[in-house]
């Protein structure tokens, strides 16, 4: 199948400049043109003329799996009410824009099935599969009084493995890489969502992160770290971990120290927003809110600090079940802080680094897959218009195939 679009000025993301006006011209899901007029035969036209023809968007944090807010309900779902839900999600998800994405924990293996064979519509999805916890960790959803595990045991959640000690560790990093997982997440401090653990706990010991970054790199891969505090993120890089997730609470030493090892951080600033608006409505527990009220003051800090060291950013979101309607909000927030150029460079440029899909994805050009959003907002210019996706976007085309507009 031949999609073109046609007449839209093209962004060239490496330069952060338009190219002119031109056609894109995809062919059986991939970006065969780029520029000029196609003549040959066509079976999809868009007509883009006078707007904005970009990539598809890319958000280096989301969880499709952490299905909604109301967390005693999500308890006693079945896993076919976890699939509607989810493919709503995903649905949602791709009309907004982002084509590609890295959900960051959770059994995902049917849902990408789904999208993968076209029974749901959805992003192009990278996992982490079960994340790795600690005992009372963040990830730790067990409720109740427990009896104390043989350390021989791997005990798991809806959306976790929980692993003490180097020997857990190793099993649990192999478990989730047998299991097709793409990448390994780890919990190293206390968190807003999880019950048992104070948002500037540290955990896990280097010792056990450098065992699950040793299964990564044998398997070509590597391990991204929900990270809050300077002492947690500092142990992560020194351990091996490639990219810190939220960062909220670094300080200019840890941020010197991401930079020394050469992470990267991948804020995720508008999910505090959104918990602050949805979660008393959904009775997320006092002590849960209280926590995301100071992660959420901190946020703006913490992109100040990690600039100012040169640390490398990425793009995410890290909202869950009813406030993912808030994910193109961030562009916005992240633009309080930075240029427009730079927040669109994290989120095309760094994301495809990170997720180690660079010229197949965040860039319009021969060979990289057929994903593209066309705006009637130019994002350089106006990225706060260019958030407001309902008024904004008028088509995205994934491998080729228009699935808004």
């Amino acid at each position: 199948m031949i999609t073109v679009v046609t007449g839209g000025s093209i962004l060239d993301t490496a330069s952060m400049s338009y190219l002119g006006e031109g056609d894109v011209v995809i062919e059986d899901g991939t970006i065969r043109q780029v520029g000029g007029t196609h003549t040959g035969v066509v079976d999809v036209t868009v007509d883009a003329r006078g707007g904005f023809v970009m990539p598809g968007l890319i958000d280096a944090h989301v969880h499709f799996r952490l299905a909604t807010m109301n967390f005693a309900r999500m308890t006693s779902w079945t896993e076919v009410e976890f699939g509607i839900v989810m493919a709503r999600l995903a649905a949602e998800t791709v009309k907004r824009g982002f084509t590609t994405v890295r959900d960051l924990g959770g059994d995902l293996k049917g849902l990408i099935r789904s999208i993968n064979s076209g029974e749901t519509v959805g992003p192009r999805i990278l996992r982490a599969g079960l994340m790795l916890t600690q005992t009372g960790g963040h990830g730790d959803t067990r409720g109740g009084d427990l009896a104390a595990p043989c350390a021989c045991e791997m005990p798991g959640t809806q959306f976790g493995l929980v692993c003490d000690g180097v020997d857990a560790v190793i099993k649990g990093a192999r478990h989730v890489l047998r299991d097709g997982s793409d990448f390994i997440k780890m919990h190293v401090s206390g968190g807003v969502a999880s019950p048992a653990d104070p948002i500037d706990g540290v955990q896990y010991t280097h010792e056990e992160i450098r065992a699950a970054v040793t299964e990564a790199r044998h398997r070509h891969t590597y391990v991204a770290a929900h990270a809050y505090n300077p002492e947690s993120i500092t142990m992560a890089v020194e351990s091996g971990v490639e990219s810190i997730e939220h960062a909220n609470l670094i300080d200019a030493s840890a941020a010197a120290a991401v930079a020394r090892h050469g992470a990267t951080i991948v804020p995720t600033l508008v999910t505090y927003a959104a918990m602050n608006d949805v979660g008393p409505k959904l009775g997320l527990p006092r002590r849960n809110l209280e926590k995301n009220v100071a992660i959420l003051e901190a946020g703006m800090r913490s992109l100040e600090i990690a600039l100012a060291a040169s640390v490398t950013l990425g793009f995410g979101t890290d909202l869950i079940g009813e406030t993912q309607s808030y994910q193109n909000r961030e562009l916005a927030i992240r633009a309080e802080v930075q240029s427009a150029r730079d927040v669109l460079h994290s989120m095309w440029n760094v994301n495809a680094r990170l997720l180690r899909m660079e010229g197949r994805i965040g860039v319009l050009a021969e060979g990289a897959h057929g994903d593209v959003v066309v705006s009637n907002v130019d994002p350089l210019v106006d990225i706060a218009g260019f958030a407001d996706q309902a008024t904004s976007i008028t088509h995205v085309i994934q491998s080729g195939r228009v699935v808004r507009g």
